[in-house]
């Protein structure tokens, strides 16, 4: 069966060109989704025609972008379909996954937004490996200030005979007005940098 998809983002933008440029194509049912943006997560319509599909059908879409406008998102439904069994056929960049090219082409889309996800990767990477070589600070600020992390310390103690536990964690984290977790997270730091010593 040969499906057609179309959809625009608002409900004043008309369809029928869509509709029209599919039914050409021979589609036998087509499916719209009206007042739904390109990077919609759920696109109604699109999850019932994904439903109604079986292996071996078609679908027909007047441009890719009427399926998503993430790379990410339009490969990854490009993969859900190949493993359904379904083909995919753009008009407008004139893609027919039902031929050797047309699975070529998604190939090749692929290769490159993976590339491109690796350069971003390494860029970033590299930027915050430069960041912390020039003593830039990273992550959020803390909410325990040098300061406080001084005043408070002396108040803080291993008890030998509390199973080696700390006492005045709640006390501290009270009195600075934080959560007992940072209290614990500047003890972890603390005992870091002595074992780095």
């Amino acid at each position: 069966m040969i499906f057609g998809y179309v959809r625009v983002s608002t409900e004043e933008q008309n369809l029928r060109m869509q509709e029209q440029a599919l039914q050409e194509a021979g589609c036998e049912e087509i499916l719209a989704d009206r007042g739904v943006r390109g990077n919609a997560v759920v696109k109604p319509q699109l999850a019932r025609l994904l439903d109604k599909a079986r292996d071996g059908d078609t679908i027909v879409v007047w441009r890719l972008d009427r399926l998503s406008r993430s790379l990410q998102d339009l490969l990854a439904l490009m993969e859900d379909l190949e493993q359904r069994g379904l083909h995919l056929h753009s008009i407008k960049e004139q893609v027919d996954t039902n031929s050797p090219g047309g699975m070529l082409y998604f190939h090749m889309v692929g290769a490159f937004a993976q590339f491109e996800r690796d350069v971003i990767r390494e860029r970033t990477r590299s930027g915050l490996e430069s960041a912390k070589l020039a003593g830039v600070k990273l992550g959020r600020p803390q909410k325990l200030t040098d300061e406080q992390w001084q005043a408070l310390r002396p108040h803080i103690t291993l008890h030998p005979d509390n199973n080696g536990k700390w006492q005045g964690i709640a006390k501290a984290a009270t009195l600075a007005g934080v959560s007992r977790s940072s209290i614990y997270h500047r003890l972890q730091l603390e005992a870091q940098s002595l074992s780095d010593d």
